[in-house]
């Protein structure tokens, strides 16, 4: 299966981010199913075009998010990115809830800077 993933050099979006965001997206639609394996770091920039740690940068943020996982040298894979996403999706929500409480914030107030933030985030 070879991965569709174009970057865009006039994107706001530095390459790292545009790479991370379309396999994070492939692989929670399922085009990307769980399990398979990603190109290697150097591999994939050279067929890109990219630097090979613009790659290695993009596979560590992907990593830390869940999306993918890393086995030594038998590669890189697709994790349960879904999964892994809405528990670390569902912690941050609960840690921003607890703070504005905290702050005593009302309920309406809060959620209106919480879809303030979402708003901006998914503008760039």
């Amino acid at each position: 299966m070879t991965l569709r993933i174009a970057i865009d050099d006039d994107a706001a979006a530095a390459p790292y981010e545009q790479l991370r965001t379309q396999i994070s997206e492939l692989a929670r639609s399922g085009a990307l199913p769980v399990g398979h394996k990603l190109p290697t770091v150097r591999g994939f920039a050279e067929e890109l075009g990219l630097a090979a740690n613009t790659v290695a940068k993009a596979y560590r943020a992907l990593e830390s998010d869940g999306v993918i996982e890393t086995r030594g040298r038998n590669g890189t894979f697709v994790a349960a990115a879904g999964d892994a996403a809405d528990r670390k999706a569902a912690a941050a929500a609960q840690e921003y809830a607890e703070q504005a409480r905290r702050l005593g914030l009302a309920r309406a107030q809060a959620l209106s800077l919480a879809e303030d933030a979402v708003r901006a985030a998914y503008s760039r």
